[in-house]
């Protein structure tokens, strides 16, 4: 074999090996960074998928998604106008508990709307919030299966309990202020 063959074939194998070792640090660089900003979120997004990859390319969209969305804080004086409607809201409990998950889910959608986030439908909602909220979404989901159980065939008073305290976590995190 000729010495110029030989060199470009070990040329060559260079460039395909540094390009695997470049893509594999590619994506590991972006599966931290992913694993960072989404937390727990990203776990359950894996669980979720059929693959690591498909559950990455899933959450790099959101993100993608929400940067698009100009996302605004909610000024001082809307802010209190929501902080003392939550409190409304919860005293409302006490007498109508199944009222109140129903104000306190409304009241979440308001603060929504009000930062720049569409209000289209539950899982595009919560998919939204995973990018800047991944921490939360989890009890945004588990407060909307706790409302929507309760529509059909009712929930105990102990399940729209926690789903007030779901709502008031998610609440107060999109509001940047103590809900209650």
């Amino acid at each position: 074999m000729d010495t110029t063959v030989i060199v470009a074939i070990v040329v060559l194998a260079a460039v395909l090996i540094l390009g695997v070792v470049a893509w594999q640090m590619s994506s590991h660089k972006q599966s931290t960074h992913l694993k960072d900003r989404f937390g727990s979120e990203y776990d359950n997004t894996v669980e979720g998928s059929k693959s690591r990859r498909e559950a990455e390319r899933e959450l790099a969209a959101r993100e993608e998604r929400v940067q698009k969305l100009h996302l605004k804080e909610i000024p001082e004086d809307q802010r209190s106008n929501y902080v003392e409607q939550w409190r409304e809201t919860q005293t409302h409990f006490v007498d109508d508990p199944n009222k109140a998950v129903d104000e306190a889910d409304t009241l979440v959608q308001k603060v929504m709307d009000a930062r720049g986030y569409p209000i289209t439908d539950f899982e595009q909602q919560a998919a939204d919030i995973s990018v800047d909220h991944p921490d939360v979404v989890r009890n945004y989901r588990q407060a909307h299966t706790i409302a929507v159980a309760n529509t059909s065939d009712g929930a105990t008073t102990e399940d729209l309990r926690q789903a007030m305290v779901h709502y008031r976590e998610l609440f107060s995190e999109l509001l940047g202020a103590k809900a209650a």
